[in-house]
């Protein structure tokens, strides 16, 4: 068996997808593996927000179009790029185990989220991360943020910002842990939905890779992010609004937090519950009913 796997150009998104191929190599000794990399419009509008864009999926169209015009047989995905609407051509053969799913602070100084100067200047690309940092620390100055991990690194020192929130499984993946100034607690700062994770994109018809594929399926993570997606596609998949979920299974029990919040972070509705992990998707569904009848809606209709 021959194929290729897709994979956006960064450092990072080269490092996770090697990291899969390794893994494949084993499971498939007699394959030859292939990895292309597709430019993804995230990738390359890198001058303007992604909400400007199209939010969440731009860093995800042009590998689907790949894999449905047989380009390539096998996309990586970092699940929280992932929009809650996927296209029925395609599946998710595995998500593997979850890194770190906390957010974490670099800053000048080593100054603590809890210790920041009023006015002080905190950077990121996330409206989730902008409207969490805002509710706790409205005196602060969130300055949009794009680029790759490096990037937004250098931009403490060229752009004087007091620091930058990035996503601590990245950090660590390219190994990079020591820069840390603090992982953020989920209380915090809840995560965003797939946070961590990675998914394996493949087509519904390609059975022999399916098989592969599964044999790196982590059933813990796969159903935690299948309750996250789950809230956020019944919040609607392609929403303006911050939204975070994190999913937790301990046992056969899966609980499930969810938030929705104003971009200014004023309004937030945020919202826990549990149940059996066999119902990871329902879950998602009756978290995210809940977080629009005690808010969530009103807030939605105003966007």
């Amino acid at each position: 068996m021959n194929f290729k796997i897709g994979t956006r150009g960064s450092k990072l998104a080269l490092t996770q997808t090697n990291y899969v191929a390794d893994k494949l190599r084993r499971i498939m000794p007699e394959t030859n593996i292939e990895i292309c990399v597709i430019k993804t419009s995230g990738d390359i509008m890198q001058d303007v927000s992604l909400l400007t864009i199209g939010g969440q999926g731009v860093f995800v169209k042009e590998l689907e179009d790949a894999l449905l015009s047989k380009k390539i047989d096998l996309a990586v995905h970092s699940m929280k790029d992932v929009p809650g609407e996927t296209l029925d051509e395609l599946m998710f053969a595995a998500i593997l185990p979850r890194e770190d799913m906390r957010d974490v602070l670099v800053s000048r100084d080593n100054i603590k989220m809890e210790s920041m100067p009023k006015g002080a200047k905190i950077g990121t690309g996330s409206q989730r991360r902008g409207a969490q940092i805002k509710a706790i620390l409205p005196d602060v100055n969130i300055v949009p943020l794009r680029g790759n991990i490096e990037t937004r690194l250098k931009k403490i020192e060229t752009e004087n910002l007091t620091g930058v929130i990035l996503a601590a499984a990245g950090m660590k993946r390219m190994g990079l842990a020591e820069k840390i100034t603090q992982f953020l607690p989920v209380e915090m700062m809840l995560p965003a939905v797939g946070q961590g994770a990675l998914g394996l994109q493949i087509r519904k018809t390609d059975v022999e890779l399916a098989k592969a594929c599964a044999a790196l399926n982590d059933v813990t993570t796969a159903a935690e992010v299948t309750a996250e997606r789950s809230f956020l596609r019944t919040l609607g998949g392609g929403c303006r609004l911050p939204i975070a979920a994190l999913g937790k299974l301990e046992g056969q029990r899966l609980s499930l937090e969810g938030m929705i919040t104003a971009p200014d972070g004023s309004t937030m509705i945020r919202e826990k519950i549990s149940g059996s992990r066999e119902d990871a998707e329902e879950l998602g569904e009756k978290l995210a009913n809940i977080v629009l009848e005690k808010g969530g809606k009103k807030l939605l209709d105003l966007m």
